[in-house]
């Protein structure tokens, strides 16, 4: 159960008043993968005001004291990533990076942008987890430039089995201030679900892809 002094209680509420988080198993979204999806995410809703971007970081801050994350540098996963980077980094007061999807085809041909320096304990930034493949690969791509990367910490993820196991392989710790499983929580104890509802979206959760051909 999230505590209503939690970053991530008051997350849900924001990203549900602000429609950055919506649920509907009735009326499924269309994901970039063509798969229909009872929930859609979109974290750049939170962008909009200072003290919504300031309760991520916050949230963030929160975490790496908890799990004692030492941190020389920030980095934000291109693009949705570096905005809260961003933040956080100005509030620790150290230096921001970010990861290209893949290195440019020009200039420097550079994949990471920004002051980096072999032995540097640097902590990545996504704003949502789903399949993890993505800022695996910003991790994968800071440790090929000789950083020390051991956690990512993200707004809101899914909570995927096999996304888990992606980050255990690669001996990286993913922290997020709002996963599904508490989302529902969150809704049920509020009201905002009927039973029915939770249950539907509890079998989504245990087969996200399968699920709309069910």
């Amino acid at each position: 159960m999230l505590p209503e002094t939690s970053p991530g209680y008051r997350l849900a509420e924001a990203a549900l008043e602000l429609g950055a988080i919506k649920v509907d198993a009735q009326h499924p979204f269309t994901w970039a993968s063509g798969h229909r999806m009872p929930v859609y995410n979109d974290n750049r809703l939170l962008l909009g005001q200072h003290r919504y971007r300031q309760l991520v970081s916050e949230g963030f801050q929160s975490v790496m004291r908890a799990a004692g994350i030492q941190a020389d540098v920030v980095a934000g996963t291109a693009t949705a990533g570096i905005p809260h980077a961003t933040t956080l980094a100005n509030d620790l007061r150290c230096p921001l990076i970010y990861v290209r999807p893949a290195a440019k085809e020009h200039g420097l041909q550079n994949q990471v942008e920004g002051p980096l320096s072999s032995g540097q304990k640097v902590v990545v930034v996504e704003d949502l987890v789903s399949t993890g493949g993505s800022v695996l690969k910003a991790v994968q791509a800071l440790r090929g430039k000789g950083a020390e990367v051991e956690h990512c910490l993200g707004i809101f993820s899914y909570g995927f089995p096999d996304t888990l196991e992606k980050f255990r392989a690669q001996n990286c710790e993913l922290h997020t201030l709002l996963t599904f499983d508490q989302l529902l929580e969150f809704m049920s104890r509020q009201g905002r679900l009927e039973h029915s509802q939770l249950e539907q979206l509890k079998t989504w959760r245990t087969d996200p892809y399968g699920w709309a051909t069910k």
